[in-house]
């Protein structure tokens, strides 16, 4: 699976008219199949680590590392008290974390408060 910063530069790159959408459709392909050849070769994430950093010192505040069986197991017990959601799609979080894929899945910056939060699968 190719990394959501990779999928969005090639789309940045279509809407800026760099290249054509059948260009780019091609690129997006390559990088599955890139992707799908080195997920043979690693074996699948066991392990779900979060990161909070400062944007202005650098310091990491928060480093957790949790299993993903863990993991696995409060998404089922979250999926018996959380309402619905447009927002939220628990089944598509639990999907993308047995996926296989390994590496870095979400990055939320807020420049306001200065905080970074990473979320890798390893």
């Amino acid at each position: 699976m190719a990394t959501t910063e990779e999928r969005l530069q090639i789309l940045k790159m279509i809407q800026a008219g760099q290249i054509t959408a059948e260009e780019g459709a091609k690129l997006l392909a390559a990088l599955k199949t890139a992707s799908a050849r080195a997920s043979d070769e690693m074996p699948p994430a066991k392990w779900l680590r979060v990161r909070v950093t400062n944007t202005r010192s650098g310091k990491t505040n928060i480093h957790v590392t949790l299993p993903l069986n863990l993991v696995d197991v409060a998404l089922r017990m979250a999926e018996r008290f959380v309402p619905p959601s447009q927002d939220l799609d628990l089944a598509e979080i639990k999907r993308q974390l047995h996926s296989g894929y390994r590496g870095r899945i979400l990055e939320v910056v807020d420049d306001e408060e200065g905080q970074r939060v990473e979320i890798f699968l390893e």
